[in-house]
């Protein structure tokens, strides 16, 4: 059995793909921080570890650069989808993959699996299901207030939850000020991902990304779903949406079942080995 890594990038969002079929990694919390601290470690916005079987479909687990399991990641669908390819375990272009926010389906567009397309599923906007904490209700165009100033948010779950903010104006300095205010807010008992939305036209948005367990991400799948949805959700667009981020551009369709189907680029950046005095860090390392 080898220590090997497999890392790819979808539009600067970077995986790194550990696959226990030639592993024997034992992944704790500290040991997904250490290989993913850009310092110490590899350097990635997660690990994707798979293909394990769930319910009886090739599926993945996920995991944040704090140790945390997500539940849906789209680039890292996307990412995971193009290794199954690579590595010879899936020649379909066409099947299904079962993550902890549930059932999508994957679509590679070419020979070289460098453009993949994934359902997502459907979207809700039920604070029940996000969660949300208070009074049973959709989400939509409601108040929040931090730290005295008073934003419009309108939250939603792909699978996992987002928190939508339409703003004129939108950039890095405000993500990195709001992110973990929001994401850590009472009103989100699992925590929240955030998005800043500025709408261009009917078809074009952009938005700024604070990823829940990561932080401030380039680029990010369901984040794109998400903002697209809360977009159309508001009448701000139409179903065809190109989202714009700081690592390149999403393509997303909400079809009439509300289903929401996006499509983007796959990159694989290196394959490499984890050494014994890696692994020897792990005790000092918190």
């Amino acid at each position: 059995m080898r220590n090997d890594f497999f890392k790819y990038h979808a539009l600067g969002n970077d995986y790194l793909v550990i696959d226990p079929n030639i592993n024997q990694i034992n992944l704790t919390s500290d040991s997904i921080k250490l290989i993913c601290h850009r310092n110490f470690g590899i350097g990635s916005d997660g690990i994707l570890y798979g293909p394990v079987v769930e319910r009886g479909v090739i599926g993945l687990k996920i995991f944040n650069p704090d140790g945390s399991e997500a539940e849906k990641s789209g680039n890292g669908i996307r990412i995971f989808a193009r290794y199954l390819f690579d590595a010879g375990y899936q020649k379909d272009k066409i099947f299904q993959l079962q993550t902890k926010g549930g059932l999508v389906t994957v679509e590679i567009l070419d020979d070289k699996g460098e453009t993949i397309q994934v359902d997502m599923g459907g979207v809700t906007f039920d604070s029940r299901l996000i969660p949300v904490n208070g009074r049973p209700r959709e989400v939509v165009n409601e108040r929040l207030d931090i730290d005295g100033k008073e934003y419009k948010i309108t939250c939603l779950s792909i699978g996992n939850p987002h928190c939508v903010i339409p703003l004129d104006e939108i950039s890095k300095g405000l993500a990195l000020q709001l992110g973990p205010n929001i994401e850590n807010d009472p009103l989100f008992p699992n925590r929240i991902n955030l998005q800043l939305l500025k709408v261009i036209d009917h078809n074009h948005i952009q938005i700024e990304i604070w990823e829940r367990g990561a932080g401030y991400t380039l680029a990010s799948g369901s984040s794109s779903c998400a903002a697209a949805s809360a977009a159309y959700k508001l009448g701000l667009v139409d179903n065809l949406i190109e989202v714009k981020m700081p690592g390149g551009v999403i393509n997303i369709e909400i079809k009439d079942d509300k289903h929401v189907l996006m499509t983007g680029e796959v990159a694989h950046v290196f394959t490499g080995e984890f050494t014994e005095s890696f692994w020897k860090r792990l005790e000092g390392f918190k």
